[in-house]
């Protein structure tokens, strides 16, 4: 149990972290923003700093927003969302690992438990890749790529029938947020 409490000291304390290092990305990506836009004298010191040092490390990012047809300009707000999506994947699997650690404790201590405790790991297995699904889906990913295609043959099961029985709200496709509430109803009820 004293592992367990440390594990979860050690995850307050990098959310905090991770906290005041968007808030650092957030004030680079602004400055960056107004040096690309020329808001900023590009002559200056800053300018120049910027240009030689944080301009490279979005590169990439930039690229990916060219060739998508984008403003090569906003790749700064573009490298803030993906610092604070990054974050929160860090903290959700972390969360997820330190509620695996909890559960095996508990399980030891209740061996008759078992059965709850894996129903509960496949329970927020098959959350974790209808976020990933969803996530996915927003962004110029491939759902044939390496990284994401894992939760589409994992979720397939549960979104083909549900897509035969909803239709699509517009142009957005909510039969994963549906398939996210049946199965928290169902894990509610069977582990009630």
């Amino acid at each position: 149990m004293e592992f367990l409490g440390a594990y979860a000291r050690l995850v307050a304390n990098l959310r905090v972290i991770l906290f005041y290092m968007g808030v650092v990305v957030a004030v680079l990506c602004a400055i960056d923003w107004a040096v690309r836009t020329r808001r900023v004298n590009p002559f200056s010191k800053v300018a120049r700093f910027f240009r030689a040092n944080i301009d490279p490390i979005l590169a990439p990012i930039e690229r990916v927003i060219v060739r998508a047809g984008g403003v090569p300009s906003s790749a700064a707000w573009w490298g803030l969302l993906a610092f604070i999506v990054l974050a929160i994947l860090l903290i959700t699997v972390l969360q997820f690992v330190g509620d695996i650690l909890f559960q095996m404790v508990a399980m030891g201590h209740d061996p008759q438990g078992a059965w709850r405790v894996i129903l509960s790991w496949i329970i927020s297995l098959l959350s974790l890749a209808l976020f990933v699904r969803v996530l996915s889906s927003w962004l110029p990913v491939s759902p044939s790529s390496r990284w994401i295609r894992w939760s589409y043959v994992t979720t397939d099961w549960m979104i083909r029938p549900l897509q035969t029985v909803i239709p699509r709200v517009g142009m957005f496709d909510i039969t994963p947020i549906v398939a996210w509430l049946l199965l928290r109803l169902i894990g509610g009820l069977i582990l009630g």
